[in-house]
Order: C-alpha cells, then structure tokens, then sequence
C-alpha cells in the first residue's frame, strides 16, 4: 500500500506558527515531487506549494515570504513551515505526492493524497 500521513496542524493564533510534515510509505511508487494543497469550507482545492527532487520549489502567492517547503527524499517526508499566519490561512492541508508506479505494467505516474490536517488560525 501507499500511504501518505499529514500531522502538524492546529490552532494557532494569527501571526503564530505551525510546521507541517508529511511522511509517504509504499514500496510500489517513486515519488518525483511532493507538494502542499488547502482545502477551506466552500472553496476551491488550491496548490500552497510544491518541490520536486531537485529541489525547485513553487508557492502560491499568498503563502510567498511567510512558508517554507522543504523535503528529505531518504525519508519520502515533505514539511512546510508557515510562519506569520493569518486567518485566511485557515484549512484542510493535504499533501500530496507525484510518482511513478514501478511494479505496474507500463509504469504508470500516479498521485497520492494525504487524509489532511486541519490547519486553525484564529483569535
């Protein structure tokens, strides 16, 4: 099995910190990029930030300055420090990971999705 399990998350005060991390297990995929996605009531799944295995980071333009994406390949762990939160920030954080599957038949890429983690900024 494949599994990708989030934990972080919280409530913190606006201006306050957490540090997310994301763990991937599975023996049947090669992961080739990891990333960060939010998920608030009512609204749209967005892209908060993604790094591939070289390294070249992308981030939302809300989250630009104030977050941090960062990863240990040995491990298949992402993590995202998000600093100076707002109250926007407010969501279901997923991770989520891009890979190849290597023992399937044509080597298919497919993704992975975390169970998310709650994410609470607020007064």
């Amino acid at each position: 099995q494949v599994q990708l399990v989030e934990s972080g998350g919280g409530l913190v005060q606006p201006g306050g910190s957490l540090r997310l991390s994301c763990a991937a297990s599975g023996s049947i995929f090669s992961i080739y990029a990891m990333g960060w996605y939010r998920q608030a009531p009512g609204k749209q799944r967005e892209l908060v930030a993604s790094i591939s295995n070289s390294g070249v980071t992308n981030y939302a333009d809300s989250v630009k300055g104030r977050f941090t994406i960062s990863r240990d390949n040995a491990k298949n762990a992402v993590y995202l420090q998000m600093n100076s939160l707002k109250p926007e920030d407010t969501a279901v954080y997923y991770c989520k990971a891009d890979g190849i599957a290597t023992l399937i038949i044509g080597n298919p890429r497919v993704d992975y999705w975390g169970q998310g983690t709650q994410v609470t900024v607020s007064s």
